[in-house]
């Protein structure tokens, strides 16, 4: 079990970047940067050096750091991504580069590199993707060839974030006995960068394409010094990664949305401001709002359980940064529209925060990956419980406290095994696109389920210690049932519609869910607007909760 940092010591942490990155880049120079493209790198070496040492928070105490754990991680890149995502990818790249060797490396290794980015405070890039292979890591071509004292590695990455700045790099290669990560230091013969991207958002980061032509590495340098395990070690550290992506969707669409609601409370419009017009803030507020909440609940939990000691939780990290990244994302999209004329400006920054947080949705596996991977899994869980999977955790979140939307979190939940069984009896999963818009639905109908256990925390006094609590207890709870109510009309219904959708013509008529589940979804959606409204006076102080 990772115990981490203490809440102090994080607490403390999350002031010194606040403090650290608004002194050295003040808004007004990160849109100087972001119009011409600069990644500020004295200021990203100064964040990873003694100046501010938050690359300690990620490196185990044995080699020099503090010994985060997955929940400090979290908490420190949404804190990051608020303040730039583009400075925060390029902080984060480093831990990204550095982790084939912090869960494959030798205790040598490990020693030698781990301690170097605590006590020197290198950077590191992360080199796996390839131009033809996209997220396939497994249709890598760059190879590495077994010379006298070590490998010859040729080929090219792609997309590579601290690309020409990094000291070091972890390169994935297809040695004689498969994919293998090695470690190559900047300045070796034959290793050279390309020019930055030019990037549509996070241009604060610098991203190149890395060239490999001919590369001597050392023997010492293979990560494990085992050839053919470079994808099982990435696969130990999908789980984590995405979790620390979904941070930065939720940190950027709350970052976004933060500056909606400032926006909006003194803007005068009609006679009132536009906080106290129900038609903007139930469409361009309050949904984001429950589904960034949502997100963070189901990222909370995971991180929460990879600190127990249960594993690299893949399917749950692909959950949290599918939900937490799309919803990141839209937030961002609808706090432009929020600010009329304004948001499509530089100056408000909330174009810029959109054209940032679009990346979370791409890097560290697209959105549609997320899909695959959440739904491959899930759909196994269904077949070999024989439905009971879904049916078993309906009934876990059906007996949490009712006001925490338990019943229609539930109802997500049974609707989706319902949902499943017939895509089973009926062979639809042998439709791609049945079976992604399957991993959309699992994620919200778990998510739902994950919040509904959160606010019970909340309102047992039992959530984590380290736990953010921008809501009170109640208001969390309304949060809760508004995203419950959500989740079980888009599984029940978007879940028929794919269904019927699949079915051949020749088939017979789809008669659809059980009538009785479907009146229990629908009567659940009574109440709901009188909760938006909660959370719009939560949202706007209005409310003492």
């Amino acid at each position: 079990m990772a115990d981490g940092l203490d809440l102090g010591t994080l607490d403390l942490m999350l002031d010194a970047v606040d403090d650290f990155v608004h002194a050295a880049l003040p808004e007004e120079r990160r849109l100087e940067l972001d119009r011409d493209d600069i990644c500020p790198e004295d200021t990203v070496r100064a964040m990873c050096g003694d100046d501010l040492g938050v690359q300690l928070a990620f490196v185990p105490e044995e080699y020099g750091g503090m010994g985060g754990g997955a929940f400090d991680s979290y908490r420190i890149c949404e804190r990051l991504a608020r303040l730039d995502l583009g400075v925060a990818t390029a902080v984060f790249a480093t831990f990204l580069g550095s982790d084939p060797i912090m869960f494959g490396g030798t205790p040598e290794q490990k020693e030698r590199w781990l301690g170097r980015v605590a006590k020197e405070g290198i950077l590191f890039a992360y080199g796996a993707t390839e131009p033809e292979a996209g997220s396939d890591l497994g249709a890598l071509r760059t190879t590495a060839t077994p010379v006298e004292g070590g490998y010859r590695v040729t080929g090219r990455k792609q997309w590579i974030s601290n690309g020409s700045i990094a000291d070091a790099y972890t390169v994935l290669a297809l040695t004689p006995g498969g994919p293998s990560w090695f470690v190559l230091e900047r300045g070796a013969e034959g290793f050279t960068s390309a020019p930055p991207e030019d990037k549509h958002g996070i241009r604060l980061s610098n991203t190149a394409a890395l060239f490999l032509d001919d590369v001597f590495v050392p023997a010492e340098n293979l990560v494990g010094l085992e050839e053919g395990k470079g994808l099982v070690q990435a696969q130990n550290v999908f789980g984590y990664t995405r979790l620390m992506v979904a941070a930065f969707g939720l940190g950027g669409g709350w970052e976004a949305l933060d500056r909606a609601l400032r926006y909006s409370a003194d803007r005068v419009q009609a006679g009132g401001t536009l906080s106290t017009k129900q038609g903007y803030t139930h469409k361009l507020i309050v949904p984001h709002a429950v589904r960034l909440e949502a997100a963070r609940s189901y990222i909370e939990e995971t991180a929460t359980r990879i600190d127990a000691g249960e594993g690299s939780l893949n399917t749950e990290g692909a959950i949290a940064k599918y939900l937490a990244t799309e919803a990141g994302n839209a937030a961002a999209d609808a706090a432009i529209q929020a600010h009329g004329g304004y948001g499509f400006t530089k100056p408000y920054l909330v174009e810029k925060v959109k054209r940032d947080v679009r990346i979370t949705t791409i890097y560290e596996g697209t959105s549609e990956i997320m899909e695959m991977t959440i739904a491959r899994d899930r759909w196994q869980q269904h077949l070999k419980t024989r439905g009971g999977y879904y049916a078993d955790l309906a009934k876990s979140v059906a007996a949490l406290p009712p006001e925490t939307g338990a019943e229609a979190a539930g109802l997500a939940l049974e609707c989706l095994g319902a949902v499943m069984e017939t895509c089973r009896a009926e062979r639809l999963t042998r439709n791609q696109h049945v079976l992604f818009r399957l991993g959309e639905l699992i994620a919200y109908a778990e998510s739902a389920g994950s919040l509904a256990r959160r606010a019970a925390d909340a309102l047992a006094g039992t959530l984590p210690e380290k736990a953010e609590r921008r809501f009170a207890p109640a208001a969390l709870a309304a949060l809760a049932r508004a995203f419950a109510r959500e989740a079980a009309l888009k599984v029940a219904e978007e879940g028929q519609r794919w269904v019927a959708g699949a079915l051949p013509p020749t088939a017979p008529p789809y008669t659809g869910l059980d009538p009785a589940l479907l009146e229990r979804v629908r009567a659940a959606q009574r109440g709901l607007l009188a909760d938006l409204d909660l959370i719009a006076d939560v949202l706007y102080g209005r409310a003492d909760l």
